[in-house]
């Protein structure tokens, strides 16, 4: 199984060094760079927008100590961006985030399977369409078994600070 080795929050602003302490709002970015995937925080203040090479960025605030974690809330459309942005991926990690996204939008229902297929490379491929716009997806199945797709979601929600 591919692993990811992608850092969570940093709780330090990636422009400026600062600490980010609990309550700060902030910024996140996830960015491709030679077929890895990279998380960098900042300070909302020090926010210079996204990032070259971005995959998705999103904004936070930091969880103050001792509060009772809720349960996470899943945004459509930042896993929709993820899913748009890894579209030409070859990478290992890609193909699985993009996968994985997929089975995430359609448990939403945000996705629609239409069917499954075969690429001119031998692969199976979903075939989904997304409920809103109609737009056809095509994605490849990197033939995960269940617990690889546990572990591949797992990482998705820690690295978009959804855990």
């Amino acid at each position: 199984m591919t692993e990811y080795d992608i850092q969570g929050p940093t709780r330090v602003c990636t422009a400026t060094g600062r600490e980010l302490r609990p309550g700060d709002r902030f910024f996140a970015a996830l960015t491709e760079t030679d077929g890895t995937l990279v998380r960098s925080d900042f300070a909302a203040e020090a926010w210079p927008g996204p990032p070259q090479n971005v995959v998705a960025y999103w904004s936070g605030k930091v969880p103050v100590a001792g509060q009772k974690p809720r349960k996470p809330v899943v945004n459509d459309d930042l896993l929709l961006d993820c899913f748009d942005r890894l579209k030409d991926s070859a990478d290992p990690d890609g193909l699985n985030f993009r996968y994985v996204a997929t089975l995430l939008l359609m448990r939403r229902k945000r996705f629609k399977f239409e069917d499954a297929a075969r690429d001119a490379d031998g692969r199976d491929v979903l075939i989904v369409r997304d409920a809103r716009g109609g737009a056809i997806h095509h994605v490849i199945d990197p033939r995960l078994n269940d617990e690889q797709i546990t572990a591949v979601q797992t990482e998705v929600f820690r690295v978009l600070g959804w855990e």
